[in-house]
């Protein structure tokens, strides 16, 4: 109605956007000129080089509050018999672990820091924790210098990395529109 054309296609973070996350979102792109959008392409795919440690820190002590512990989770015996592996990223579901064989993170959503179900859970070397607000900005792309800022809620940090786009496919996406 305002004379733009509009090209939209779903893309996955860890085919187009080399983060080992599966999050699939739809990017939509308009131009208010045809011969534009007629030259426009979305990215191609690309490998996926980026593995989980070069974004989660599974070595290293982090706050406790991260982790879980039979005093402070009443399921964790749930946990404890079936996440046993730092080579993937784990999810309780209400009444069970999943374990996400893709070798990628699932998908962060904006309700992770809450705590509840489809929390994505490792198993470090100081026991089973959620992802830290860092790591999930990590997970997004961001580059790990970004700072996150300091007087912010954690809860509202999740929120955040949750509600986000993966950084190098908006890149990607950019680099084409300027093209």
């Amino acid at each position: 109605a305002n004379g733009y054309y509009i090209k939209w296609k779903v893309l996955n973070g860890k085919d187009y956007g080399n983060i080992p996350q599966n999050r699939e979102r739809i990017y939509v792109v308009g131009f208010n000129n045809k011969e534009t959008y007629d030259a426009f392409e979305f990215p191609e795919p690309v490998e996926l080089k980026t593995k989980l440690e070069d974004v989660i820190d599974f070595r290293n002590k982090k706050d406790d509050k991260y982790y879980y512990t039979p005093e402070k989770n009443k399921f964790y015996d749930e946990l404890e018999k079936n996440i046993t592996s730092q080579d993937t990223v784990y999810q309780w579901r209400r009444k069970y672990v999943r374990e996400n064989k893709s070798g990628v993170c699932p998908t962060l959503t904006a309700n992770m820091g809450t705590g509840g179900h489809n929390v994505p859970l490792i198993y470090t070397d100081y026991g089973i924790r959620k992802l830290t607000p860092k790591e999930c900005f990590n997970l997004q792309g961001f580059p790990r210098e970004f700072k996150l800022p300091k007087d912010m809620a954690i809860s509202h940090l999740y929120k955040q990395a949750g509600n986000s786009v993966v950084v190098p496919v908006v890149r990607r996406i950019a680099e084409n529109i300027k093209k």
